[in-house]
């Protein structure tokens, strides 16, 4: 993802989330730790016809990855897209040496738990009230080890709209 992605990526956004849909300026500041040899951010888009159709984001903080946020428009669900952009943050916890990866996950988003699952996530707590303003709950997921989980997933299956957090 690079900076003249951000207003599309705004567009899929907003669709997907619009009760907590992240501001031009988070994408910006996510972005400004995204490069150099500092950095501590990995964010990725999935684009055909000129149309973003995906796109997710890794943060980085003491050799433990975080999972920022996954999304796939409505019309790919189903297609794998949300697995490979998965494949895609764990490969770079794994440059990024990274001992585990965590992400949250809305508790009533089974089917992006389900893929969390096939990858090696586990479930291991809730943080009551996460997303607001619906105060839905969070299932906070850990996956120890991200390199093999990237190098060998065990599914590339149905996504959907998935993991969201504003860590």
């Amino acid at each position: 993802m690079r900076w003249w992605d951000i207003d599309r990526v705004l567009t899929l956004e907003e669709e997907l989330f619009p009760e907590d849909a992240w501001s031009q300026g988070m994408f910006w500041s996510e972005l400004a730790h995204a490069r150099g040899g500092a950095a501590t951010r990995h964010y990725t888009v999935a684009e055909t016809g000129g149309r973003i159709v995906g796109y997710a984001g890794l943060a980085v903080f003491d050799r433990t990855g975080d999972v920022q946020t996954i999304a796939t428009a409505r019309d790919h669900w189903g297609t794998g897209l949300g697995a490979r952009l998965l494949t895609d943050l764990l490969t770079a916890a794994t440059a990024f040496e990274c001992r585990e990866v965590l992400l949250e996950v809305r508790v009533d988003n089974t089917r992006a738990q389900r893929l969390y699952e096939r990858f090696g996530f586990e479930p291991i707590g809730i943080r009551k009230g996460y997303y607001q303003p619906g105060n839905v709950d969070a299932l906070v997921m850990r996956l120890t080890g991200p390199a093999t989980a990237a190098a060998t997933p065990s599914s590339v299956g149905t996504f959907v709209q998935g993991t969201k957090s504003h860590g």
